[in-house]
């Protein structure tokens, strides 16, 4: 279900910003770069409960937000398989109330989800239209995610994604920079393919399209709600994602890189299945907003120059 013809979101000066999960890796970096845009209510899991809905929904009528953006979702994709009921809680109901509140204000929600509602059958990238066959819980909560947020309706974006990492939170890049501290060799799965996408990225195309949308550069929201991929250009393995963060880590981090041997996925059992080939197709995005993102590449070392830089 898109967005209803009737349904109006005039150009605005200084919406009023809600980020759910403002403390995590993409909600930092949202944080930062839509300060000035706007007012800006920042809430994470120590100050509302997501997987109460009486919570979420009491939290968007108190702040009643121009802009949603949710970057609060459960992630740990290995203990997803033991503790399902929360993951649909924070995947699925959460979302669904944020896109109920949204449409009743006629506010903007932008969600995110991920590459892992696929199932990597592919070997080329995936794009929106493909049919989701998700492996494993973290994966099906997301899809129930999306289905429950485009159900709701009105001015919403899903932006899929995969990979995500920065300078901040728990994600790849950062274990793999500790435990180069505390390792002399890694081993690393080389059989699955994605591209990796830093949150810094995924905020400023955020902002890009959102403030775009308030000054009214791209229509009314039947033009542009939906669901769209957004991840850095590019594929790579994890092994040569890894080579990559330590080839640059040992120039701009003075970080000894470890010796690294590529194994498979059966190699690495964990409870979870993981896609072989999850690289997404961002051709829709660049179609209607003529937004990209760079490439894996170049967003990992403007990343590492922010932990050099931080330091």
């Amino acid at each position: 279900m898109n967005a209803s013809p009737a349904m109006a979101m005039s150009p605005k000066e200084n919406p009023r910003i809600l980020i759910v999960g403002n403390a995590g890796q993409l909600g930092r970096e949202l944080e930062t770069i839509f300060a000035g845009v706007g007012p800006i209510t920042g809430v994470d899991r120590e100050s509302v409960d997501l997987a109460d809905p009486a919570q979420t929904r009491e939290l968007v009528r108190r702040v009643a937000p121009d802009v949603i953006l949710n970057a609060a979702a459960y992630t740990a994709v290995d203990r997803a398989e033991s503790e399902r009921d929360l993951a649909y809680a924070i995947n699925e109901s959460a979302p669904r109330v944020l896109a109920e509140e949204a449409r009743r204000r006629n506010a903007l929600l932008v969600h995110y989800s991920t590459d892992y509602i696929f199932d990597g059958g592919k070997s080329s990238p995936w794009i929106e239209t493909d049919s989701a066959n998700p492996l494993n819980v973290y994966g099906a909560s997301k899809l129930a995610g999306e289905q429950a947020v485009e159900n709701a309706g009105g001015g919403f974006l899903i932006f899929r994604t995969s990979w995500v990492y920065g300078p901040h939170g728990n994600n790849f890049l950062l274990t793999m920079l500790r435990l180069a501290r505390e390792r002399d060799r890694l081993s690393i799965v080389d059989d699955q393919v994605g591209a990796p996408t830093t949150s810094i990225e995924l905020a400023r195309a955020t902002h890009a399209i959102v403030t775009g949308i308030f000054a009214g550069r791209f229509g009314a929201p039947e033009d542009w709600a939906g669901l769209y991929h957004m991840t850095c250009g590019g594929a790579v393995s994890w092994f040569g994602f890894a080579q990559a963060i330590f080839a640059r880590a040992a120039e701009l981090l003075a970080i000894k890189p470890p010796a690294l041997t590529g194994i498979g996925s059966k190699d690495y059992p964990t409870p979870a299945k993981r896609p072989h080939y999850s690289v997404l197709s961002n051709a829709k995005l660049q179609s209607r907003f003529g937004i990209g993102l760079p490439p894996w590449e170049a967003a990992l070392e403007k990343t590492l120059q922010v932990l050099r830089d931080a330091r």
